[in-house]
C-alpha cells in the first residue's frame, strides 16, 4: 500500500493515492525508513497493470499511471466536481496530468540512489522505469525541425490546461526516459526492451523541448507562457481565498498567475541537472507570480529559496508551510491533515537549509551545502544513506558528522562554493569549520 494525500487522519479525497507520496513523502522515509519508501514503491509495481490499461485506453503505449489512485491502479479521479458556487466544472487531471508517471519514475530511481536497493530493481522497479520510459516515447511527437514535443498537458500549474511542452513533464519524461536505459545498461539487463527501443528513447529524450529564453535564463512554463497576461499578486494581498476565486476562471488561465510550484518543482527535483543561472533566474521570476493555491507549493519555494541563499524567503515559506495544518490556513482540516506538505516541510530543512543530496555521476557520495536561517544556532538530524546511519551536526561556524555502517562514506562538504571531501570511517566522528573566514579541512575528532 501506499499513504494517501490526508493519510489516515481524514477522508478528503477518499484515501486515494497522488503524486504526494512519490514526490513530497517518500524521501523522508528513504532517509528515515527505507521499508516503508519500498513498499509505496512497490505499490506502484503492483498497480503496473492500471497504469498499462490507462496508456492503452488514451491510444498511447507504456503505462500511464492514475492520477488519483486506489487499489486497482485504474484511473480513480473524477470526471466533474461541484464549486461552493454550485458550478459545475470538468475535471481534465485524471485525463492530462501525465507528469505522474514521470514522478513515479523519479521516485524510483530517487529511492535506488539513496538506499542502494539494486535488488528492487530487478524485482519491478525496473520494469516500472521501462513502462513509463515507453508512455513517454509513444506520448512525444517530433516537428518538421527534429524536436520532440509533448502536447496537451497539465502541468502541476492546475490553473492551465491543455498546454504544450509544460517545462516540468517535458523535463522528467527526459530523465524518465534516460534513466531507463543508464539503469538497465547498468545492471546489464536490456530484456525489457524491444530492438532498437533503448536507442530510440535516448534519442527522443536529447530531443524534448524545453525553452530557455537566453536572455534572462528563464525557463518558460509552457508554450505561450511569456505571452500571457501580467498580474501583479501583491495587489491582491492579504487574501484568504484562492485567487481564482477573486478574478474568476477564465482570467486566471489567461494570466501568468501559477497556481503552486511548477518550473520551481522542477528545480528543486533536479537540482543538478539546471545551470546555477537558470535555476536563480527562474525562482526570481516564478516566486511573486505564484499564488500558492495548493498545500504542495510553500514548502517546495523554501527549500529552494534556502539553497539559492534567499534566507529571508526560505524563513517565510517555512512557516506558512507549517501554518497549513497547525493554523487551518486553508480551510479544511477537517479533511485530514495534509502530508505532502509535512513531506515539503521536512524537505525544506534537510535538503534546504541543510543543504543534503547525492553527488551527481557518484552515488556513494553525499553533499552538504549548509544555508542556515539567521534564527538558527544549530540544526541536527538524523539520515539513513546507502546502508549508513548519519548524525549530522549544523551551525553557522562548522559541521560535525559521525557515520555508523560496515564502510567509509563519502562526504562532500560546499564551503564558499568550494567541496571539501572527507572519507568518514564507521564510528568516527568528523568536525568542518564553517563560516566567512573558516580554513583547513576536514578534522577527526573522538566520538
Amino acid at each position: 500500500t501506499s499513504i494517501g494525500a490526508r493519510g489516515l487522519a481524514g477522508e478528503a479525497y477518499r484515501g486515494h493515492v497522488f503524486w504526494d507520496a512519490d514526490v513530497f513523502v517518500r524521501p523522508f522515509y528513504d532517509h528515515a525508513l527505507p521499508a516503508a519508501s519500498r513498499a509505496m514503491l512497490e505499490y506502484r509495481y503492483l498497480t503496473l497493470d492500471g497504469a498499462r490499461r490507462k496508456a492503452k485506453r488514451l491510444g498511447y503505449e507504456g503505462a500511464l499511471y492514475a492520477w488519483e489512485s486506489a487499489d486497482s491502479g485504474d484511473e480513480a479521479t473524477p470526471n466533474y466536481l461541484v464549486t461552493p458556487m454550485g458550478e459545475v466544472l470538468r475535471v481534465r487531471s485524471g485525463e492530462l496530468e501525465q507528469h505522474i508517471s514521470a514522478d513515479v519514475a523519479h521516485a524510483v530511481d530517487a529511492y535506488v540512489r539513496a538506499t542502494g536497493d539494486d535488488a528492487f530493481l530487478r524485482e519491478g522497479g525496473l520494469e516500472i522505469l521501462v513502462e513509463t520510459a515507453r508512455f513517454w516515447a509513444s506520448r512525444a511527437a517530433l516537428d518538421e525541425h527534429g524536436v520532440a514535443h509533448i502536447r496537451g498537458v497539465i502541468g502541476p500549474d492546475e490553473y492551465h490546461e491543455d498546454v504544450d511542452d509544460n517545462a516540468f513533464t517535458n523535463a522528467l519524461a527526459r530523465s524518465n526516459m534516460a534513466t531507463a536505459v543508464a539503469t538497465a545498461t547498468r545492471l546489464g539487463d536490456l530484456g525489457l526492451f524491444a530492438p532498437g527501443e533503448a536507442a530510440r528513447f535516448t534519442d527522443l529524450a536529447r530531443r524534448l523541448h524545453v525553452g530557455i529564453d537566453p536572455e534572462t535564463s528563464v525557463i518558460e512554463q509552457f508554450l505561450g507562457f511569456s505571452a500571457l497576461e501580467p498580474i501583479d499578486l501583491a495587489q491582491y494581498e492579504p487574501r484568504n481565498v484562492p485567487i481564482d476565486m477573486i478574478l474568476g476562471r477564465a482570467r486566471t488561465q489567461g494570466s501568468q498567475i501559477v497556481k503552486q510550484a511548477d518550473v520551481v518543482q522542477w528545480i528543486a527535483m533536479r537540482w543538478d541537472e539546471i545551470d546555477e543561472k537558470v535555476r536563480r533566474a527562474s525562482f526570481l521570476y516564478y516566486e511573486p507570480r505564484t499564488a500558492h493555491g495548493s498545500s504542495l507549493s510553500p514548502g517546495v519555494h523554501a527549500l529552494v529559496a534556502a539553497r539559492l541563499g534567499l534566507m529571508d524567503l526560505a524563513a517565510r515559506y517555512l512557516d506558512e508551510t507549517a501554518r497549513i495544518d497547525l493554523d487551518d490556513t486553508m480551510a479544511n482540516a477537517s479533511g485530514g491533515v495534509h502530508v505532502a506538505a509535512l513531506g515539503s516541510l521536512w524537505q525544506a530543512i534537510v535538503f534546504g537549509c541543510g543543504g543534503v543530496r547525492p553527488a551527481p555521476f557518484d552515488d556513494d557520495t553525499l553533499i552538504l551545502e549548509p544555508h542556515l536561517l539567521k534564527t538558527m544556532r544549530h540544526l541536527g538530524f538524523p539520515l539513513l544513506f546507502r546502508g549508513r546511519r548519519l548524525e549530522i551536526h549544523l551551525e553557522p561556524q562548522g559541521i560535525e558528522v559521525q557515520v555508523e555502517g560496515d564502510r567509509p562514506l563519502s562526504i562532500r562538504a560546499i564551503r564558499r562554493a568550494q567541496p571539501i571531501d572527507v572519507s568518514a570511517a564507521p564510528s568516527r566522528r568528523y568536525v568542518l569549520p564553517m563560516g566567512d573566514s573558516a580554513q583547513g579541512g576536514w578534522q577527526e575528532t573522538r566520538p
